[in-house]
């Protein structure tokens, strides 16, 4: 018997479909798209999840491979399946097993997601935040209590992957590496349960409330002993199945909270609910005293409920996120010496070519060889219309073919490609906490254990009062109290804003930026690539020395080489990619323009000081009386020079982008302030200043006084987000309080951006700043309702208004009102701003 140390390239069994097996390891259902499989006694099994897959080599691989042609039948899951010995290899530190999950960013830190099991509250999220993030080694660790995954950083050389999640283990819950396959079976293995567990409370809650009934009436107008003492004990058989199966989650996590010295959310729903059914087994024993069997199954039932109805919102608040992980297909059609080969996509490597028909899915970046077609971008960028592609350009893994056949080169796989990227950013800011989730989390953290005390104060008071009421005011005082609204106010409200923004074209990088834009009072502008299309054509060559313009021309584009500033794309298309002069000692000063060597000879092209500089530093000729052609140039122009003098000179022209206007208008409607600083020459900018309505308008102006601009406005109080493209705009992104960079901006740009375009169309700016106000709103109000509520609620149960029953239900609702007053965020607000016709202006 033999195992391939690798995914197997073979193409799935007789079977067909990897969705309509069983994981030949563990038993469980394969999810639709799963390429995880294993070659043993020739035969290639397919397997759920890598972790299997992992497992059976370690076991084969150890000699034991008569377990599976002895075992009776696969077992739960992958621990229970290996001896003692083969559970304590680090499987998953493996290279060729993390290479499916694990990226690595420039500070060689690994950053992975998780799928976090046993998660029922915002205290569970605490608790695994406090306790991974203590671990050496771990820089980071977040969890999304809505979407129950975990981002973790660590760094390799101080603690292995495998450490991080025996230490999630050792707390009493499960992770395991996110895979969008096993996520829905977890999601569905939850529902289920939850279902369960609700029907189990609700069947008998209906019973035990008709022996309440008699009950009850026995005390108003009499009843037999015997009888009386009967009914106690069948209502007490009804309620033990309820506490011990479907409210048993409750006191798990209270036990695991206390086991470590927090107190959780479920702390004081286990005191209420074990402290009364406690109760009514003793009155029950002695025969005397009240019984509380129906609020107990009440209490269990409504939370469960209510927890139920929650989970399900969750899940919808989600889906935009989960939709993102599931566009790439499960195999794609590689393009061989003797024909086509299906094969998983997580198999394909850069070079491979790859054949894409007509409806199916791109399964990986790269370049367009052959065919001519038009894509679908909907999910990836919000953008509605089909973008043509043809040979030369560029497609992005998740879009979808829809007219022709498209023969094409894949550059980039896995974690190296826009669809990674995209969705580790928006798992980065669903997971990081803003300002005023913290300050909830903090308050919800002290709020059980004030509550607590509270609890012990009035019960002590009713025992003094009236003894007989003092066990049921005490525990609707436990019960009514609901810090899960408190702590669900913010992460719920987020998920959902973030997902709505996505799926619009606005990509959410962290946290604070949905805060942030809903405070903005001016909005900033680059001009190339921002406001207008940033694809510059060369209209002018003026030679302004000895070379030639094909010379020129040639130069520029091999200095251009190293920069992705439009002016350098249109120069490179000018001369030809393929024939582009060697150059060495390249070097790109931000704002200004490349300097480097070519043929043995240093150049300069930039701006016109940049350039002459270069002359004036080898002694050559400076020139003042510039052609008119340059200094009256309504478009860009750059300067090419050597060590003796300017050259020539290049003038570009560009166009405004379509929408441009009306998304400044809808902003200005808005009473948000606009301004353009660019780092073009006076009278290109000033003409797009006149022609979109921006009154403050400055040109020429650097890197450093464009950040000089903008701290001058923050110093006077404004709340400034900046939009640019490119790497000039790094640095202004940064000390912006929001920015947003271009979908097509180089990935410095977007790094140092709190959102991203990725529709590229402006039109969606004033949609987005709408959002970030109704999501701050909502926040506000399920902040408000959760404190109001409980203000109000506990002193109502204090003084014997609220029965048990009643607190539960005002528990569950209002766990479940903050929730659904979050989900109204999953709709995007009807853009006022005109969808722009697909004309162009030239500026």
């Amino acid at each position: 018997m033999t195992v391939s140390a690798t995914v197997s390239t073979a193409p799935p069994t007789a079977s067909g479909d990897a969705a309509a097996q069983d994981c030949f390891h563990c038993g469980l259902p394969v999810p639709r798209g799963s390429h995880y499989q294993v070659k043993i006694d020739g035969e290639t099994r397919a397997m759920c999840c890598p972790g299997c897959q992992a497992v059976a080599e370690s076991i084969v691989g150890a000699g034991l491979t008569e377990y599976y042609r002895y075992r009776t039948a696969p077992s739960r899951s992958a621990q229970d399946l290996v001896p003692e010995a083969l559970r304590q290899l680090d499987l998953y530190d493996k290279p060729e097993i993390q290479k499916a999950f694990v990226s690595v960013d420039p500070k060689n830190l690994r950053e992975a997601s998780l799928i976090l099991e046993g998660i029922v509250c915002a205290a569970c999220v605490w608790l695994n935040e406090r306790h991974v993030g203590r671990l050496p080694g771990v820089s980071e660790f977040q969890v999304n209590y809505t979407t129950h995954r975990a981002r973790v950083k660590w760094d390799e050389s101080k603690i292995h992957f495998s450490d991080i999640l025996r230490a999630i283990g050792a707390i009493g819950y499960i992770a395991h590496p996110f895979d969008p396959g096993r996520q829905e079976a977890v999601y569905k293995r939850e529902r289920s349960l939850a279902l369960r567990r609700v029907a189990v409370a609700g069947l008998g809650m209906m019973q035990v409330m008709m022996l309440a009934v008699a009950l009850y009436a026995g005390d108003y107008s009499g009843i037999d002993a015997g009888l009386e003492q009967f009914l106690r004990w069948v209502s007490f058989a009804i309620a033990l199945p309820v506490i011990l199966y479907s409210s048993r989650p409750f006191f798990q996590s209270a036990w695991r909270d206390l086991k470590h010295r927090q107190l959780g959310m479920d702390v004081p729903v286990a005191l209420g609910i074990g402290g009364a059914f406690l109760a009514s087994i003793w009155h029950t024993v002695v025969g005397h005293g009240a019984i509380y069997f129906d609020s107990v199954i009440m209490f269990s039932f409504f939370l469960l409920t209510g927890r139920y109805l929650e989970m399900i919102a969750r899940h919808r608040a989600g889906q935009a996120a989960e939709a993102l992980v599931k566009l790439l297909p499960a195999t794609a059609a590689r393009i061989l010496p003797e024909g086509d080969e299906i094969v998983a996509v997580a198999e394909l490597a850069p070079g491979d070519r790859v054949r894409i028909k007509p409806g199916e899915t791109v399964p990986a970046d790269g370049m367009v060889l052959e065919g001519v077609s038009s894509v679908d971008e909907a999910l990836l960028t919000g953008e509605s219309l089909p973008q043509s592609r043809r040979a030369g350009e560029e497609l992005v893994g998740g879009t979808v073919n829809i007219e022709s056949p498209l023969i094409m080169r894949v550059d980039k796989v896995g974690a190296d490609t826009v669809l990674s990227a995209i969705i580790r950013l928006l798992d980065r800011a669903q997971t990081e906490k803003p300002f005023i989730a913290q300050v909830a989390d903090r308050v919800a953290a002290w709020f059980v254990a004030v509550l607590l005390v509270l609890a012990g104060a009035i019960a002590w008071y009713w025992w003094q009062v009236d003894p007989t009421r003092a066990f049921a005011i005490t525990l609707s005082v436990l019960v009514v109290t609901c810090p899960c609204a408190l702590s669900l106010a913010t992460p719920v409200a987020l998920t959902a804003a973030t997902g709505a923004l996505t799926r619009m074209g606005v990509l959410t990088t962290r946290s604070h930026a949905l805060e942030t834009l809903a405070r903005v009072t001016h909005v900033v502008f680059d001009k190339t690539g921002t406001l207008t299309e940033g694809r510059l054509n060369l209209t002018q060559v003026v030679r302004l020395g000895a070379q030639t313009r094909d010379r020129c021309v040639a130069v520029a584009a091999a200095l251009e080489q190293g920069s992705e500033h439009p002016l350098g794309r249109a120069l490179i298309a000018t001369a030809g990619a393929g024939t582009l002069l060697p150059v060495s000692d390249l070097r790109a000063v931000a704002g200004e323009g490349m300097d480097g060597t070519v043929q043995g000879v240093n150049y300069r092209i930039g701006t016109l000081e940049f350039a002459q500089a270069l002359s004036d530093r080898g002694g050559g000729d400076r020139r003042d009386d510039l052609p008119e052609t340059l200094a009256e140039a309504v478009g860009t122009v750059v300067y090419l020079a050597d060590n003796r003098g300017l050259l020539a000179g290049f003038v570009f022209e560009d166009t405004l982008r379509s929408g441009a206007a009306e998304a400044v208008a809808e902003l200005r409607k808005l009473g948000i302030e606009v301004q353009l600083l660019s780092g073009d020459a006076e009278r290109p900018v000033q003409q797009v200043a006149a022609t979109l309505g921006i009154a403050a308008a400055e040109a020429r102006l650097k890197p450093a006084d464009k950040l000089v601009r903008l701290q001058a406005l923050q110093a006077q109080g404004a709340v400034v987000a900046m939009i640019g493209d490119g790497v000039n705009d790094a640095p202004v992104l940064a000390a912006a309080q929001v920015s947003l960079a271009m979908g097509s901006g180089t990935q410095l740009a977007a790094a140092a951006s709190d959102m991203v375009l990725l529709s590229e169309r402006l039109a969606h700016l004033a949609p987005a700043v709408l959002m970030a106000r109704r999501t701050l709103s909502v926040i506000r109000q399920n902040l408000a309702w959760s404190l109001v509520y409980n203000v109000v609620a506990v002193p109502l149960a204090a003084m014997g208004w609220i029965t048990p029953w009643m607190a539960a239900i005002g528990m569950s609702a209002s766990s479940l009102l903050v929730v659904v007053n979050a989900l109204r965020l999953r709709e995007p607000p009807a853009p006022s701003v005109a969808v722009a016709t697909q004309t162009t202006q030239t500026p």
